[in-house]
């Protein structure tokens, strides 16, 4: 595995160290600190424009000024030291699943008797330990509410809430972090987009369309939007290869089109959409597009500039941050005409006893105490993320991807759904949903985990119509992150092998 080598000639996690010194991992008092193979010296937050290499660590420190709007209060000028990989002569070598592993406590453990492997990050990933203190971190050193209050504390809890919307921001290359929106979760991102939006520009006999892989968030929503405005819902299908069918997506867009919401990645097929290609088409009839970006914004580049996305939507717990935030992005010029999802404090600019006024984006859609905590962590994701690199993620889950995908289509009996991963690996996501001919697909999820310690989802995945449409009731999935390794994917084939003989024996 090239990549695999290449990268861990840069770092290498030795077992032997604590998991919250990782080269990747940010440090609980500023979520930017760093180690290398020799010493794991900590490299502090810096506040200075430009830092030169330091010595023996390995890492190159290049400065990047961000400045956190506040309400009612003065810019402040935060310098964060971002890291840049430069690998020391003599590291070890190592996957990055390896190199990474050690930073995540939770898979070090076992599970009915077995070491764990964890394959269901599709569902939801594991955290490292950069994220575990900083959320320690906020609610020890500086727990209050954000935004008004002058005291130290507060101050200094919205810096980093305001701080963490600056990393998404610029983790998907959005215009402005005021078109970044907090919210629970991507579901509830959707929503709003739903009944803010929705609401105000849909009508009778106007469309929106959406394919037959979304997930539930993706069409419940759309459903009640189309009872409550008379709005038809269109759906296109798939090609024979399991891929959204464009061709159809073409034919079906017409001037009654308002709206586009699909995946990007979807969470059972492992299909890539063409986001620019669909939204290109959608705009040429006047279409607006969101996009589905929870596989996809935590395994690969996304940008949403170059999407061309009016809407996306993505969860901050599928990539390693905590779980109970999620976000929305949008266009400032779609955002500064939506009305208020709900009411009460934070999103008002006056309140008299006959009227209010409402607070610019994205505070206007962000009524009460929002996820404080949850947001710093989100940010201190983003900055593990950020250090490690999502073209080196992106590059190593091709691999495993690819690597998953031709061995278990091996085993006697299985089905794959999806496309097939190509020759160099790159036209699925690494997950596999799959059944076993005769075998239910919670029975082998059961089996795994009690007889092998290997987790994996079995169910509808939240994609009853596909399935469906796919004529199966359930299926089963493994789905792995950047620290699962070759070897774990391994370990689960051979559990599955084991089960489909138990099974077997019964015939």
């Amino acid at each position: 595995m090239a990549m695999a080598q290449q990268l861990g000639n840069a770092h290498r996690s030795f077992s032997s160290s604590s998991s919250s010194s990782s080269p990747f991992a940010p440090s609980s008092h500023s979520c930017l600190s760093f180690r290398d193979a020799h010493s794991w010296q900590l490299v502090t937050a810096v506040r200075r424009k430009s830092v030169p290499v330091v010595s023996g660590v390995g890492c190159k420190l290049v400065a990047e000024e961000m400045v956190v709007q506040q309400q009612q209060q003065a810019s402040r000028k935060i310098w964060v030291a971002r890291a840049v990989l430069s690998p020391p002569a003599d590291a070890a070598t190592g996957s990055l699943g390896e190199l990474t592993r050690g930073d995540f406590p939770i898979l070090n453990q076992e599970v009915n008797g077995f070491r764990l492997v964890y394959m269901d990050s599709a569902a939801t990933s594991q955290k490292p330990t950069a994220v575990l203190d900083c959320l320690r971190n906020y609610y020890e050193s500086y727990n209050a509410n954000v935004h008004r209050g002058i005291h130290s504390l507060s101050a200094r809890a919205t810096d980093e809430y305001e701080l963490a919307r600056k990393k998404v921001a610029n983790f998907i290359n959005a215009p402005s972090d005021r078109d970044i929106i907090f919210t629970r979760n991507a579901t509830e991102s959707i929503n709003l987009v739903a009944y803010t939006w929705g609401i105000a520009n849909l009508g009778e006999g106007d469309e929106i369309v959406l394919s037959v892989a979304e997930h539930h968030s993706n069409i419940v929503p759309w459903q009640i939007l189309a009872q409550k405005t008379g709005a038809v819902l269109r759906f296109i299908g798939l090609t024979p290869d399991e891929c959204l069918d464009m061709e159809q997506l073409k034919e079906t867009l017409n001037e009654r089109t308002k709206l586009v919401s699909t995946f990007h990645v979807s969470n059972t097929l492992g299909c890539m959409n063409p986001i620019a290609e669909i939204v290109e088409r959608a705009h040429k009839v006047g279409a607006k597009v969101l996009v589905d970006a929870c596989q996809s914004v935590p395994h690969m580049p996304v940008d949403v500039q170059a999407l061309g996305a009016d809407f996306l939507v993505a969860s901050s717990h599928k990539m390693c941050g905590p779980t109970g935030i999620g976000i929305l992005y949008g266009k400032s010029t779609l955002l500064n005409d939506m009305p208020p999802f709900l009411g009460g404090g934070e999103m008002i600019a006056d309140v008299f006893l006959d009227h209010s006024t409402y607070a610019l984006p994205p505070s206007r859609f962000e009524a009460g105490t929002p996820a404080i905590g949850e947001a710093i962590g989100f940010g201190a994701a983003i900055d593990y993320l950020s250090n490690i690199g999502m073209d080196q993620i992106h590059a190593y889950e091709v691999e495993l991807s690819k690597y998953l995908y031709e061995n278990l289509s091996k085993v006697p009996g299985v089905k794959i759904y999806g496309p097939p991963p190509g020759p160099k690996g790159d036209a699925r996501a690494s997950l596999c949903a799959f059944n076993v001919e005769g075998i239910h697909a919670t029975d082998l999820s059961t089996f795994l985990d009690q007889q092998h310690g290997v987790a994996i989802r079995s169910g509808h995945h939240c994609t009853q119509p596909l399935h469906r449409h796919l004529g199966i009731n359930a299926s089963a999935r493994a789905s792995a992150y950047f620290y699962n390794t070759v070897d774990e994917i391994d370990i689960f084939l051979k559990g599955l092998n084991d089960t489909i003989a138990f099974f077997s024996s019964f015939n």
